[in-house]
């Protein structure tokens, strides 16, 4: 670690001097815009004087990159959630919240004819279902229900319940699920005339 912390240093002149000779720049130029000693920059670009925080940010400043630059830190990894979808009885879950326990949100896509032979099945928790294309068939106690795009059902999953695709091609639809049982709280009403 210490041989990595010192190349890490030891790279950071090298890169002050291209900086300064890409905008070309002269030391006296860069001390008066930086409040350094040309002594001091000449010193940090030579590797004769380590660099520290008080005389890298004023540098990166007036180069007009972020100090990672200066420093030459890794890139940082691509900060977008690509979720891993999970497969269960041929139905697709794409995960769409990433922190466990609370209420999750899901994609579901529901092949053609999903589940062929429905079973009702009960568990903890509270579901929220919204269409987004497709017809899903809604079976829910003593209930049968035909869900098109745009509608939404809510119910609490200890009533036996079992949602499916009735239809020949591809159904979709976010799920959001509180397994302890958590409800949406609904804030906003339309308005009746």
């Amino acid at each position: 670690m210490a041989n990595d912390q010192a190349a890490v240093l030891a790279a950071v002149g090298p890169r002050l001097r291209a900086l300064r000779t890409r905008a070309g720049t002269t030391l006296a130029q860069l001390a008066q815009t930086t409040g350094i000693s040309v002594s001091t920059l000449s010193r940090l670009e030579s590797g004769n004087r380590r660099p520290t925080l008080e005389l890298l940010l004023p540098l990166a400043r007036a180069h007009q990159v972020p100090l990672d630059e200066l420093v030459g830190a890794p890139p940082t990894g691509d900060p977008r959630v690509r979720p891993r979808p999970i497969v269960r009885h041929g139905i697709t879950f794409l995960p769409l919240t990433r922190r466990p326990g609370g209420l999750q949100a899901f994609k579901q896509i529901l092949p053609p004819h999903t589940p062929a032979q429905p079973q009702q099945q009960t568990h903890e928790g509270h579901e929220w279902l919204y269409v987004l294309s497709g017809r899903v068939r809604l079976l829910l106690a003593e209930h049968d229900l035909l869900l098109t795009a745009g509608e939404v059902a809510e119910f609490d999953t200890r009533l036996p319940h079992a949602v499916t695709n009735p239809d020949p091609h591809p159904a979709e639809l976010l799920t959001l699920f509180g397994p302890q049982g958590e409800r949406l709280h609904v804030r906003a009403h339309p308005r009746t005339d």
